[in-house]
């Protein structure tokens, strides 16, 4: 069942909020009007929602008493008819309300640091994550996000061993969470002469960026190594020692940046790549803690999953956490992600509704 008395505090909350915005106070107040702006922002699809589960309970309600009552045959008819079409509709919006009610991952809203690296395969693994590179980035694209290349190790034919983004925009981990894991790709490398058909495999890694509160960075813990900045990312500032490589002594983690001409700045942003990197492995610990719910998960995290399958023989895509196969490669591959994306974040709001029930 829906919870109404929920709902309805929720509704007088909001309000309240809509009273308190319009204070003058508060709307002097900067800070705390962005905060009960953002507020009334959050909760408001969800009493928006309510409001109409409100009119469709009412008109149910209505159209119950018709039927009971002495009514006219024919109007008796079209109330039972009705009655069918708003049970219907209330059905669905008790559903989305179920949705909009459930916790929100507090990562969503927040920008995103994507890693691919080539894995099995060689050169063609190396072109395979040139590939997912430029889907991703032609997906931000699509969204108005900002791409910022970070880190690059270059192959001679255009293909990257490894490449580090910065992709800055609302809603980017929220839409970009379950990229993390093993891609693979079938298809004939054009040095392969006898038409054979390769698989090679890329890993990606999405990790939502971390406020500097959140992750404590002890300066005795890092050792700071600079060095000329070299191929994607680095042809213009390779004349000056600029590029930054910070080693975190505890656990071994290595993060580097040359995309500034400044080291300062590389500097800067190799340690907000280091802290999201942090809080990953302090979320995997966590998380193996409670690895029964982690397998129940669609999976947003785990780099030795083998999660999608591009075959370009067959112009297909396939997602095996979710067994969804598209037959337009070609226009995935140039960043029209958004069908995947729906269904991959469809199952996983089924699932979780299926642990609350």
């Amino acid at each position: 069942m829906i919870p109404l008395e929920k709902l309805k505090g929720i509704e007088e909350r909001y309000v309240e909020l809509e009273e308190q915005l319009a204070d003058p106070q508060v709307y002097s107040d900067y800070e705390r009007y962005k905060k009960l702006a953002k507020e009334k922002a959050d909760i408001e699809p969800i009493v928006e929602k309510f409001r109409e589960l409100q009119k469709v309970l009412d008109g149910i309600k209505e159209a119950k008493e018709i039927v009971e009552s002495d009514a006219d045959e024919e109007l008796v008819e079209l109330a039972k008819e009705e009655l069918k079409e708003l049970e219907k509709q209330q059905e669905e919006l008790e559903r989305e309300l179920k949705i909009l009610l459930l916790p929100k991952d507090p990562n969503d809203e927040k920008n995103i640091f994507l890693e691919i690296r080539a894995a099995a395969g060689g050169e063609e693994a190396a072109l395979f994550a040139a590939d997912l590179f430029r889907m991703y980035s032609r997906y931000a694209e699509r969204k108005g996000w900002k791409v910022q290349m970070l880190d690059a190790n270059v192959t001679g034919r255009g293909g990257f061993k490894e490449v580090v983004a910065l992709i800055e925009g609302k809603g980017a981990y929220s839409r970009l969470k379950y990229e993390s894991g093993v891609h693979r790709v079938q298809r004939i490398p054009e040095t392969e002469s006898g038409g054979r058909i390769h698989t090679s495999t890329a890993t990606v890694a999405v990790l939502p960026e971390v406020e500097e509160a959140e992750v404590e960075i002890k300066p005795e813990d890092l050792r700071i190594d600079v060095f000329r900045a070299s191929g994607a990312g680095g042809q213009h500032v390779n004349v000056t020692d600029s590029a930054v490589r910070i080693t975190h002594l505890p656990t071994g983690i290595v993060v580097q940046c040359q995309d500034e001409r400044s080291q300062h700045k590389n500097k800067e942003k190799a340690l907000r790549i280091l802290r999201a990197k942090l809080k990953e492995m302090m979320e995997r610990q966590r998380q193996e803690e409670i690895s029964e719910q982690r397998r129940q998960q669609v999976g947003t995290g785990e780099r030795s999953e083998k999660i999608r399958t591009y075959n370009f023989p067959q112009n297909r895509v396939t997602d095996h956490r979710i067994g969804l196969t598209l037959y337009r490669l070609e226009d995935i591959l140039d960043g029209d992600l958004d069908e995947i994306i729906d269904a991959l974040v469809a199952h996983d709001q089924a699932e979780r509704l299926k642990r609350m029930e």
